[in-house]
């Protein structure tokens, strides 16, 4: 695959792209505006300066008034950056594309098209399919509430405790966050529903159950969650064999931050162990616990992260 896609020609960062002498050559094509094959730091350099300049034109443009998330602001300089060639591999080195592609993860995008000359791109449907997965992980008029920005943003600057795919941004003064920034803060708060609460007596009584029980031919949880970064069921002392009150209370902080409440397909927790097939994400370097959502223990603890309290099935979950 060649080149990174910017956006449809009449756009407003492709007519700056053109005065910067990027969207003519023999990677013009059908429509299409192809960054050619740079070294990734100049391909930064001149996606940063337009932005900036798209930004001043659509800032000068805004009237007052309810202001959702803007669709055509999004493809002209957010949705680039998922593109962008970060010279390797591995995390903070891949182009997010790398493993957001049709992938159980939140940010769960279309997969790419590509041309008979191996230009890479994604149509408008595409993208409006990838815009309304994207608007679910900002808070409009939020940037630094928005899980969209916190993610790849270095922990010293604000951003999350934990990104698989690594950190791209050092801090928010990076063109490329801030570009994302602008975009959520040009929108106008909107008021979402309070998302429910987590039952910590059930997650006490039977979540901590699922890290302790075997499945035939698998590890417990236990045996490679126990410390670290992602440990959210730390070692239960000797001559017990369950956690007490206090010991509780911290796999419960610790689990917490791989749970989105009232979202279980975005929560990390149900995602990890469940198979790709089934919906789940290639990042869990332990077995497939589940196979699907269909699995009486998966669902069981969808229910918990919506906020319920089922019956425990710990144990009769397909095997």
């Amino acid at each position: 695959m060649r080149g990174v896609v910017t956006g449809m020609v009449g756009g407003p960062l492709l007519s700056v792209l053109g005065r910067l002498g990027v969207a003519r050559g023999p990677w013009w094509r059908s429509g299409l505006a192809v960054v050619p094959l740079w070294p990734p730091a100049r391909q930064r350099t001149v996606f940063a300066v337009a932005v900036a300049l798209v930004g001043c034109a659509s800032g000068a443009a805004r009237v007052a008034g309810q202001t959702p998330l803007s669709f055509d602001r999004y493809r002209a300089t957010v949705e680039p950056i998922f593109l962008v060639d970060r010279g390797g591999w591995g995390p903070g080195r891949a182009a997010c594309v790398t493993c957001h592609a049709e992938q159980g993860t939140p940010l769960r995008l279309q997969r790419l098209r590509e041309t008979a000359e191996g230009e890479v791109f994604w149509s408008e449907e595409d993208s409006r399919r990838n815009f309304r997965v994207v608007a679910r992980l900002v808070t409009p008029g939020d940037p630094d509430g928005s899980r969209l920005l916190r993610k790849a943003l270095a922990r010293s600057a604000g951003g999350a405790a934990l990104h698989v795919g690594g950190k791209f941004f050092q801090s928010q003064a990076d063109p490329e966050w801030r570009a994302m920034a602008d975009w959520v803060a040009a929108a106008d708060p909107v008021e979402r529903a309070l998302p429910p609460s987590l039952d910590f007596d059930f997650f006490r009584e039977c979540v901590q159950r699922v890290f302790l029980d075997k499945r035939p031919g698998d590890v417990e949880c236990v045996h490679c969650h126990e410390s670290g970064s992602r440990g959210f069921a730390r070692p239960i002392p000797e001559g017990r064999d369950f956690w007490n009150e206090e010991e509780s209370e911290r796999n419960f902080a610790a689990a917490r931050r791989f749970v989105e409440p009232g979202q279980p397909m975005m929560s990390r927790l149900l995602t990890h162990p469940l198979a790709p097939a089934g919906g789940g994400d290639y990042f869990h370097g332990g077995p497939r616990r589940w196979a699907t959502t269909d699995d009486p223990e998966w669902q069981m603890l969808a229910a918990w992260v919506r906020g319920e309290t089922p019956e425990c099935v710990v144990g009769r979950g397909n095997r």
